[in-house]
């Protein structure tokens, strides 16, 4: 199974990773996935979330985690995993999964699957950035 994983401060440019796809004759589904930065984060209203990751780990994570998807279905052709780190504004992607099998079923199956993992085992920590609140001027003592 190929298997990509791209971390970046970079915004996610999906017209680009769509032409960069590249699927053998065998496979038939394309299941992909894009996490979009909601205005709404733990009942408040943010501005954007600060993602924050010891990246060592995180790669060993994912190595992990992609070994688990290839033992569990085997006939994937390919998974592509980019995640952005640092200021993801409202509106704005911060998740872009992509894999590549010879059925519908494995495909999405194994994205969720890993979608799931990612979420419970990877250590990327996310912090909402709210709105400074307007009036509110710091005390000059």
């Amino acid at each position: 199974m190929k298997r990509l994983l791209t971390l970046t401060t970079e915004p996610l440019d999906e017209s680009r990773l769509v032409s960069q796809r590249h699927i053998s004759a065998g496979s038939g589904a394309v299941c992909s996935f894009v996490g979009i930065v909601r205005a709404h984060e733990e009942g408040a209203v943010i501005e954007a979330l600060e993602y924050e990751a010891f990246e060592p780990m995180v790669r060993r994570q994912f190595d992990l985690l992609f070994e688990d998807l290839a033992r569990r279905w085997p006939a994937i052709e390919s998974v592509r995993l980019i995640h952005r780190l640092g200021c993801v504004p409202v509106n704005q992607s911060s998740l872009w999964v992509e894999v590549v099998a010879p059925h519908r079923a494995e495909a999405f199956a194994a994205c969720q699957w890993l979608i799931d993992e990612m979420k419970r085992l990877v250590p990327i920590w996310k912090r909402p950035t709210t709105s400074k609140q307007p009036g509110v001027v710091p005390s000059a003592t």
